[in-house]
């Protein structure tokens, strides 16, 4: 038998256009529960799907800052978030949760 090689999965690789990115997103948001380093993971992967050095020179922030706030690792400021959601031409918006 043959040696099979494995890699490991990188959802970024699978975003391709804008609307992916978009239901990707809304599907983190749904399971990511309080979890804000997941939510700031997605947005890393959306970014990298995107092009990581598009959104430094968008956001006016240093790519290397960027991946560290956007791994699921960092502490990224709200304000932050706000400049690479606008920056990924995504939109929030705001409705009632169920009761």
């Amino acid at each position: 038998m043959g040696t099979i090689k494995l890699r490991k999965w990188d959802s970024a690789e699978h975003l391709k256009t804008d609307e992916d990115m978009v239901l990707y997103l809304e599907a983190c948001l749904e399971e990511a529960g309080d979890d804000a380093a997941f939510i700031a993971k997605a947005l890393g992967t959306i970014a990298r799907a995107k092009g990581m050095t598009q959104l430094a020179k968008e956001t006016g922030l240093g790519r290397e800052s960027l991946y560290k706030a956007l791994s699921g690792e960092g502490n990224p400021s709200f304000s932050t978030i706000l400049k690479v959601i606008a920056a990924l031409g995504i939109k929030l918006h705001v409705e009632t949760a169920p009761a």
